[in-house]
């Protein structure tokens, strides 16, 4: 009261009604305007350098609790899936509940093997970048289960369009060299795009591995798009798209549940929710409130919340969702939950804006970890044949670099040649490129 008293007179008959219709809606009612000022909502992560990471804010269920709808389920009824999370194996490696996939050991075996396989190129590329021998790495190390347990439930002719981290899609195939994909990376005589492409950004029709953008976003749309013109030719196959939590805020991927769901395109759209972007929280992006997994439900897809660290897991929801297209049924979205436990890239370091040690303290653990325990849990391996695994696969990386480096790096200039900045455009070359490809031949020499 005192305060009202000290405010200057309203100017005017008309700023009179006002303020007594104001004071009517304090009053009425229960209803009460606040005086304090607004504020801006910046989402803040729990942990920062030196603070360690309170990691409650993931709602983990219990393995085996979720339960599995039939797969023909609407979108609709998929709502407590996208706030749940999809578990198999639990905490003494066994696999429980309603997602148990029908695996054989030996798949089970295969998968580890791979996922090893993945994090010794990754680790060998990192110390080459270190090198100077390549430019530039963006490794998977903590999430590798997902792109290779994904790659099982996928059929021949399906296409993937992945980001700058499913490498694991290639590395599970046995018919993708890796001497190539090195080659690649250094951008030298047998880089089989010639150049053209930044290093990580592979490209294999062959493999289903659709081109790699560095733009942000892009592929997802990208995925749609072909698998509705799949379906438009009545074909059997279908597209698999990929994106990061940050990317989910960029415009392309909001347009491509809009279009996946009014045309039921057979795709399956995954978001690889590991918890930072560059340097952002994935809360910056909109996963504080809700989820990732909540975004489809809302645009009428049927989502899963999935635990991106499980092997099974992985397996079980991929192979759901590749049903579920491949019957006609349309999308499904799937939020993979795992954790980033490296740099972004070799330009990152991650200690300036998270605890160094947030991995060891993350949840859902270690993919390898798990599906390693499961296989002991089995009788289907040991540690001796970890450690011997583990060895061969480091050698075997080893072997497919040196080879790789015959064929030139960045530091010995053996790259390919000046012509192909110009070749593959038109069919005939015009005469316009052949004047340029000639001057720029004497500016060379």
């Amino acid at each position: 009261c005192a305060q009202e008293a000290q405010r200057p007179p309203p100017a005017g008959r008309g700023a009179c009604r006002r303020r007594s219709r104001v004071d009517t809606l304090r009053h009425q009612g229960g209803f009460r305007l606040s005086s304090d000022p607004l504020g801006l909502h910046v989402p803040e992560p729990t942990g920062r350098p030196g603070h360690p990471t309170d990691f409650s804010y993931l709602h983990v269920s219990p393995a085996g609790a979720v339960r599995r709808p039939p797969v023909d389920t609407t979108a609709v009824d998929t709502g407590d899936l996208a706030y749940g999370l999809v578990r198999v194996l639990d905490d003494e490696g066994r696999a429980v509940g309603p997602w148990v996939p029908p695996l054989t050991t030996e798949q089970l075996r295969k998968g580890l093997t791979s996922m090893l396989k993945t994090r010794a190129y990754d680790a060998r590329m990192l110390i080459a970048q270190r090198q100077k021998k390549i430019s530039f790495y963006m490794q998977c190390l903590g999430e590798e289960a997902i792109a290779i347990a994904h790659a099982l439930a996928l059929a021949p002719g399906d296409m993937c369009f992945p980001t700058y981290r499913q490498q694991g899609l290639l590395l599970a195939r046995d018919d993708v060299s890796m001497v190539e994909m090195m080659c690649q990376l250094m951008s030298n005589e047998r880089d089989p795009l010639r150049g053209r492409q930044l290093p990580v950004m592979y490209s294999y029709k062959r493999a289903g591995f659709f081109s790699i953008s560095g733009n942000l976003a892009t592929q997802f749309i990208q995925a749609v798009g072909w698998g509705m013109a799949s379906a438009i030719k009545h074909d059997s196959k279908i597209a698999s798209a990929w994106i990061g939590d940050g990317s989910t805020a960029e415009a392309d991927f909001h347009t491509a549940l809009t279009f996946a769901h009014v045309y039921r395109a057979p795709v399956i759209l995954n978001v690889v929710n590991n918890q930072y972007a560059i340097s952002s929280f994935q809360a910056i992006a909109g996963g504080e409130a809700t989820t990732f997994a909540a975004r489809g439900i809302g645009c009428g897809i049927a989502s899963l919340r999935v635990d991106g660290n499980d092997f099974l897991a992985v397996y079980a929801a991929s192979a759901w969702a590749a049903q579920r297209a491949r019957s006609n049924l349309g999308p499904t979205l799937i939020e993979w939950i795992t954790y980033r436990a490296g740099a972004h890239s070799t330009s990152d370091d991650p200690t300036r804006y998270r605890p160094a040690d947030d991995w060891q303290r993350f949840p859902l653990g270690d993919p390898v970890q798990r599906l390693k325990q499961h296989l002991i849990t089995l009788g289907a391996w040991s540690e001796e044949e970890h450690d011997a695994t583990v060895k061969a696969l480091d050698a075997e990386v080893s072997a497919a670099f040196k080879e790789a480096l015959s064929h030139g790096s960045i530091l010995d200039g053996h790259i390919p040649p000046l012509a192909t900045m110009f070749e593959d455009v038109y069919k005939d070359m015009p005469a316009h490129l052949q004047e340029q490809m000639r001057e720029a031949a004497e500016h060379q020499s």
